[in-house]
């Protein structure tokens, strides 16, 4: 729908503000060409299940491991690609890590999503998804079942709506602004610096994750309070969060800032 696009459009021209014009960090157009069809959400279509990237996790559990290497990484294979001055690799890994980080930091992908799908597959792991008729249609033991599971999925606040519904929704909101107040502040530089980007997209993802905008939307659908909460705090604090960690990434490879 466009909304990671848009995110990184905004980041990338963030960027160009903190890093000398001489830069060797990809442009957009690079960046781009691995989002899309080239980007994780490819892969959901082209190979169901296999390598598939999870973007879901809970900022607020004790176990955020498994969701952190992915982070990690893009993070490290950005700044090889940096320090080598491999343009498609850095642009691959800029673009895989932006992704990362949307993902991690938008609400639905707080959702116990591979919980609920498991429930609906009679325990079934998600890596058991091999097929469009596996990660599509919820059968059951009945058909009655198999209608209640499907129900579940795609009927009214269903985990597939509501999910995609969400993102319609912020994605409308945020498609049509500039965001030029979204740039990094100078204590977030201190604060990086200090934790290391690992933590601090943390710290990030906790913020978030205590605003509880998905629970919100499951209760009430999209409301003014979500659309100011998307404009005014979740869409600049996940720009900020991909201009920094690219940023920083910049830094570790020896880039001049």
């Amino acid at each position: 729908m466009g909304a990671h696009q848009k995110i990184d459009r905004v980041a990338r021209r963030h960027l160009s503000e903190l890093l000398p014009k001489s830069t060797s960090f990809p442009g957009i157009k690079s960046i781009l060409h691995f989002e899309g069809k080239n980007g994780p959400d490819g892969i959901k279509v082209k190979s169901p299940a296999k390598d598939e990237p999870w973007h879901y996790f809970d900022p607020l559990s004790t176990e955020t491991s498994e969701f952190m290497k992915l982070i990690s990484v893009h993070y490290k294979g950005l700044v090889i690609g940096l320090k080598k001055h491999n343009v498609e690799r850095a642009s691959f890994e800029a673009a895989w890590l932006a992704h990362a980080i949307v993902d991690g930091l938008t609400p639905a992908h707080h959702y116990p999503f591979e919980e609920k799908i498991s429930e609906l597959r009679g325990g079934a792991h998600n890596s058991s998804r091999t097929t469009y008729k596996k990660k599509l249609i919820f059968s059951g033991d009945t058909k009655r079942q198999t209608v209640k599971n499907m129900y579940k999925a795609y009927g009214p606040r269903g985990i597939y709506l509501a999910h995609i519904l969400f993102e319609f929704g912020f994605t409308a909101v945020v498609k049509p602004l500039r965001f030029p107040d979204a740039r990094p502040a100078p204590e977030s530089f201190t604060a990086i610096t200090k934790l290391g980007y690992e933590e601090y997209f943390l710290d990030v993802a906790k913020e978030i994750a205590e605003l509880h905008m998905f629970d919100e939307y499951m209760k009430n659908g999209w409301n003014n309070k979500l659309a100011r909460q998307s404009r005014e705090d979740l869409a600049p604090a996940i720009i900020k969060t991909v201009t920094l960690l690219w940023y920083q990434a910049a830094r570790e490879s020896g880039i001049k800032t």
